[in-house]
């Protein structure tokens, strides 16, 4: 077993990362004693860390601890990376100050990306998720991850691309799937399963690049691959403009009469780059109360 202390740069609101990925039931965390166990996959083996807050948001300090000790700063660089503790919110903050949404980034200081713990995790699961209310969403990818997944002392891993895509539509079908999305799901891990989509060779593509590459996939539109840049690459300059909870927040914050409009999103959205994420994401934590 090891122990690490790890100080981030500035301020880093970690409790709101815990309360969104409170609505998962798939993640094991504790919110009051500040602590989340993160699945991790090297090569075949599984590996779990858990990540502690002991400071607060205006002076952020975490301690990250394992019992695979062979493979401690591999783990804790993948740890860093997904957490993004190097990067500077106070940059991101300053940004906005000088744009529409100053108000409401100081309400919301120090928000983080935090990517989602796999690539392939991150993909399955904004599939699942497209076009569902967010109860129902998460009733189906833990009904995935459960059937066909595995569980170490309580903390759940995706199955792999394999195993994924060796399942018959039937299979998700019996899970509440809808065809199209079954077939969606396994189609897709096929791809990646054989060689035919390399996750990790996308994320090191621009943008426009690897959104180009995704939606040529049936059942991958913009709205997911722009998802799956945000919370799966990290992308700090993505602004779904399909999302409808992103139109309502805009619509609240900005007192609009009704949702805004592609062409009133582009506009108002126009001092955000490159930045765009950090608005996304602020957006919606301001319509969850958070």
């Amino acid at each position: 077993m090891w122990k690490e202390e790890i100080a981030s740069v500035r301020e880093y609101d970690f409790d709101y990362t815990l309360l969104r990925w409170s609505l998962d039931p798939l993640t094991r965390l504790n919110r009051e004693e500040r602590w989340v166990d993160v699945p991790v996959k090297l090569n075949d083996e599984h590996h779990i860390v858990r990540v502690k807050a002991l400071g607060t948001t205006s002076h952020p300090c975490f301690e990250v601890s394992s019992s695979s000790n062979e493979n401690r700063d591999i783990l804790l660089q993948h740890i860093f990376e997904l957490f993004q503790w190097g990067r500077d919110l106070e940059e991101v903050y300053q940004h906005f100050q000088k744009t529409n949404l100053a108000k409401l980034f100081h309400n919301h200081y120090g928000t983080p990306i935090v990517k989602d713990f796999h690539l392939y995790d991150c993909l399955m699961k904004v599939i699942i998720h497209q076009q569902l209310n967010m109860k129902f969403a998460y009733t189906l990818s833990t009904r995935f991850v459960q059937k066909f997944g595995s569980e170490i002392n309580g903390v759940w891993f995706y199955p792999s691309p394999e195993k994924a895509a060796s399942l018959d539509y039937d299979q998700l079908r019996e899970l509440q799937f809808s065809q199209r999305k079954a077939e969606y799901v396994i189609d897709t891990s096929k791809l990646i399963a054989e060689g035919e989509v390399d996750l990790n060779h996308l994320a090191e593509q621009p943008d426009e690049e690897v959104i180009k590459q995704l939606v040529k996939i049936r059942g991958i539109g913009p709205w997911t691959a722009e998802n799956w840049l945000m919370f799966g690459v990290g992308r700090e300059n993505l602004f779904p403009k399909a999302d409808i909870g992103i139109q309502n927040a805009m619509k609240q914050y900005f007192r609009l009469d009704k949702k805004p409009n592609y062409e009133e999103m582009v506009k108002l959205s126009g001092e955000w780059d490159p930045f765009r994420s950090y608005a996304s994401l602020t957006l919606w934590r301001s319509i969850e109360g958070a």
